[in-house]
C-alpha cells in the first residue's frame, strides 16, 4: 500500500460563515483497522479520519449537514460508514460503494437503506474496485429499484473515459469532482464538454470538489474558477459542493478545508447562488428538509 499525505488536523474557520444548513456533499469516515478491517489490496487507509475528526472539521467550517461516502478501503463492508452516519446524527446521510450491490444480499442492502444510505458510488477502477459488465448492469438495476441515485467518480484523466455506462440513465446521477477536466483545455476539454452536455438533460448533477488536484497552476487554483463557473452557469439548480475530506490518495499535503470552502465563494457569483449550492440543491438531491 502506497503512502499518502494525511489531512490537515487543524481546520480553520472561514472569514465569512457559510449559510445555515450548508452541506458537505462528500466526505469519508474511516477508523482503526482492529475495528474496521481494511480489504486486501486497498489503495489506502487513513485510521485517523474518524467521524469525530470529520465533525471537528465541519464545526470549524460552519457546515451542518453532510454525506458520508463509503471509501474503497473497505469494499462492500460498510460498517465504518454506517457507524459514522449514526454517530453524526440526523443531519447526515450516506452513499454506498456500488460493489455492495453485487456482493451483499438484500438484507444487508436494507440495513444500508435503514441506516441512511440513499445512493451508490461507482468508483474509478484505479482504486482497485472494478465491476464486470454484468455486475454493473445488476448494480444499476438495484439502484433504480431502491430509488437511490448513482454517483460517478471520474478516472484520473477525466470522466470522458468512464462515463459511457451511465450516459443513458434516467435516474438521478451525481458526477463527482467537476468531471475532473483539464482546465488548460477550456470549454473544449472532453470531460468538461461531456459534463456540460449531461447537465442539460435534467437528471444529471455535478459536485464541485477536488479543486487542488484538478488545478494545474497550484494554489490559489485560479485556473479552476472558469471550470466551476461554466458548470454553475449551465445548471445552477443542480450543483453541489464537497470537501472530499480526508482527501484520499494525496501525493502532496492536502489543503486546509477552509481554503476549499473559501474557493467556493470565488466560484459563486452572488449570495443567492452560494445558498443554492450549499443549502437548497443538496437539500433537494439528498432529501434533507429545505
Amino acid at each position: 500500500m502506497a503512502a499518502y499525505f494525511a489531512f490537515d488536523p487543524n481546520p480553520r474557520t472561514p472569514k465569512k460563515a457559510p449559510p445555515p444548513k450548508s452541506c458537505d456533499s462528500q466526505f469519508h469516515v474511516l477508523g482503526p483497522a482492529d475495528k474496521y478491517p481494511v480489504r486486501p489490496g486497498a489503495a489506502y487507509e487513513m485510521p485517523s479520519a474518524t467521524w469525530a475528526a470529520a465533525l471537528k472539521m465541519h464545526k470549524a467550517l460552519g457546515i451542518e449537514r453532510g454525506i458520508v461516502v463509503q471509501p474503497t478501503t473497505y469494499g462492500a463492508d460498510h460498517a465504518a460508514t454506517l457507524d459514522g452516519i449514526a454517530a453524526l446524527g440526523p443531519n447526515y446521510r450516506g452513499c454506498a460503494n456500488a460493489v455492495v450491490l453485487s456482493e451483499k444480499d438484500d438484507a444487508y442492502i436494507a440495513k444500508l437503506h435503514d441506516g441512511g444510505v440513499r445512493g451508490a458510488r461507482f468508483s474509478r477502477q484505479s482504486l482497485g474496485i472494478a465491476l464486470t459488465d454484468r455486475e454493473m448492469e445488476h448494480s444499476l438495476a438495484r439502484v433504480r429499484e431502491l430509488g437511490w441515485y448513482a454517483k460517478i467518480q471520474p478516472e484520473a484523466n477525466g470522466i470522458s473515459e468512464n462515463i459511457a455506462p451511465f450516459e443513458k440513465l434516467e435516474i438521478p446521477v451525481l458526477l463527482d469532482h467537476m468531471g475532473r477536466p483539464d482546465p488548460r483545455g477550456g470549454a473544449s476539454d472532453p470531460s468538461l464538454a461531456k459534463v456540460v452536455e449531461l447537465l442539460k438533460r435534467g437528471n444529471f448533477w455535478v459536485m464541485l470538489s477536488l479543486t487542488e488536484k484538478i488545478s494545474k497552476a497550484g494554489a490559489p487554483w485560479d485556473d479552476v474558477i472558469p471550470v466551476a463557473r461554466t458548470l454553475i452557469e449551465t445548471a445552477p439548480d443542480r450543483v453541489v459542493w464537497a470537501s472530499d475530506w480526508p482527501h484520499p490518495v494525496s501525493t502532496k499535503q492536502p489543503p486546509n478545508e477552509c481554503d476549499l470552502l473559501e474557493q467556493l465563494y470565488r466560484f459563486a457569483p452572488d449570495e443567492a447562488t452560494l445558498k443554492k449550492i450549499l443549502v437548497d440543491n443538496p437539500a433537494k438531491f439528498f432529501g434533507f428538509e429545505s
